[in-house]
């Protein structure tokens, strides 16, 4: 097998696919978001009320304090994003269009004109430090990250109720930098959509794809309509209960002076978010649930 020009070909990449959207807060649009909650409520029922094909259970609204806010959530269910959306409904319908919250996303979901500019009008913006910086100080609205990305949303079934963030702390680092406190979130029921069987970091590495997709994974699930597939494609989930649990806001130390010191305040703090998740991830995996467990602020 020859050597893979992988700068040539992301270049390539680059210049067949744009990536304007998602790149300005601005973009938010209230009367869409209000008409996509309104149609997607069809499919996302509260829990405890009519029957849909998706309900949702949260605990912990009380937790949430004003803008803005930093909602750290760990990530699953694959390229669908199924546990993203039922969250940004339950929060729209509990705050209303007036409190915007805006999730990072990666490139791939973006990178297309059509999709870019529907996820970039209800509030989608691409992944990155300046961005996130600007809705949060700038705007004051609220932010949604799930810093595992990827390597979570397609963590093996096995490990479903496992916190990984693939060692991703800038999210840490922004919230320092901005002064916002964060939201921890755990999740549970969105790797129920579907079964990951592994998430082939081994055959990125081989074929050195990461510097191209921007991904360390290349999985493969079992999924509807696919069958055994082996891509990270979208899948049509299966109906089930999307679980969540709010933890109480951490609020991150000012930041240090120098280098060194912020770094390990970064740390610090990217260990009690994960701590906290972990904690409430250990709850929904061992119902009947009991009582919010309170997070270690560094």
């Amino acid at each position: 097998m020859g050597r893979l020009d992988t700068n040539s070909l992301r270049l390539w990449l680059r210049g067949r696919v744009g990536l304007s959207s998602g790149a300005d807060p601005g973009d938010y649009d209230a009367v869409r978001v209000a008409h996509t909650v309104g149609r997607l409520g069809a499919l996302f029922g509260e829990s405890g009320g009519p029957c849909r094909y998706f309900s949702i259970a949260i605990e912990g609204w009380e937790h949430v304090p004003p803008a803005a806010v930093m909602v750290v959530s760990n990530h699953s269910g694959g390229t669908t994003i199924l546990d993203t959306i039922g969250f940004l409904i339950a929060w729209y319908r509990r705050f209303g269009t007036g409190r915007p919250i805006h999730p990072l996303a990666h490139d791939i979901l973006i990178s297309t004109k059509r999709v870019g500019g529907y996820l970039a009008a209800r509030g989608a913006l691409r992944a990155g430090r300046s961005l996130a910086r600007r809705a949060l100080t700038e705007l004051g609205h609220d932010l949604m990250v799930m810093p595992g990305g990827d390597v979570e949303a397609w963590r093996p079934f096995s490990r479903r109720y496992q916190v990984d963030f693939a060692g991703r702390t800038g999210y840490a680092r922004i919230a320092i930098e901005s002064g916002v406190p964060i939201v921890p979130v755990a999740h549970a029921g969105a790797h129920h959509s579907l079964i990951v069987l592994t998430d082939g970091r081994r055959l990125v590495r081989w074929l050195r794809l990461e510097s191209i997709t921007r991904s360390q994974i290349w999985p493969v699930h079992v999924s509807l309509p696919w069958g055994l597939c082996f891509l990270p494609l979208p899948h049509l989930p299966l109906p089930g209960r999307l679980r969540y649990r709010i933890g109480e806001p951490i609020v991150p130390p000012a930041p240090a002076s120098d280098g060194p010191a912020l770094d390990a305040q970064v740390q610090a703090l990217d260990e009690a978010v994960r701590t906290s998740i972990q904690a409430m991830l250990g709850v929904l995996a061992t119902p009947p649930h009991g009582a919010l467990p309170a997070p270690a602020v560094p």
